[in-house]
């Protein structure tokens, strides 16, 4: 089952690569740690390392004396991730189609290669990404009223929000 998951990172990894390549922008769960790489110039990899561990911080926050520790195992699939991340970007290089025509194709990769790691990585229930585990613990204990689904939604349009302000102001 660890293999799986890793295997499905290692998907969603190389998503991640065709999408920043795609030039066409990246997910919400890595535009803030893509904006944050682009201000502080450091790898894309090692800050989905630093972003996603705050995430974790913040269910720590949020789940106070509920927090199951054995969710601290994100951090390990979070660095694992990151790294991944460095890899792909490396493996793919600056490869891009300079045409509208092929920078949509690589986003359709991109979206193809993030669908499978995903069914891969949600597949053998291990435990959330920190993303997902921060919007659980927010939908559990703060807006108990909003079904998860809506709660991801608002946390991906902070996200995006959020590096939409760091962009505009560094």
């Amino acid at each position: 089952r660890v293999i799986l998951y890793a295997v499905g990172l290692l998907f969603m990894a190389f998503g991640v690569a065709f999408s920043v390549n795609s030039n066409l922008g990246v997910s919400p769960v890595n535009s803030l740690p893509y904006v944050i790489s682009k201000i502080i110039h450091m790898d894309l990899g090692n800050c989905v390392i630093l972003v996603f561990s705050c995430y974790i911080l913040v269910q720590i926050l949020v789940m106070r004396k509920d927090f199951k520790w054995i969710n601290l195992t994100q951090l390990i699939f979070s660095t694992i991730f990151g790294y991944f991340v460095d890899l792909a970007k490396w493996i793919v290089g600056d490869f891009a189609i300079p045409t509208y025509a092929g920078q949509l194709l690589m986003l359709a990769i991109s979206i193809l290669l993030v669908a499978i790691g995903v069914s891969l990585y949600m597949g053998v229930k291990l435990v959330n990404m920190p993303m997902e585990g921060m919007t659980h613990a927010i939908s559990e204990k703060i807006l108990k009223k909003l079904p998860f689904h809506d709660v991801k939604v608002i946390m991906d349009c902070l996200s995006v929000g959020i590096g939409i302000v760091l962009s505009f102001v560094f």
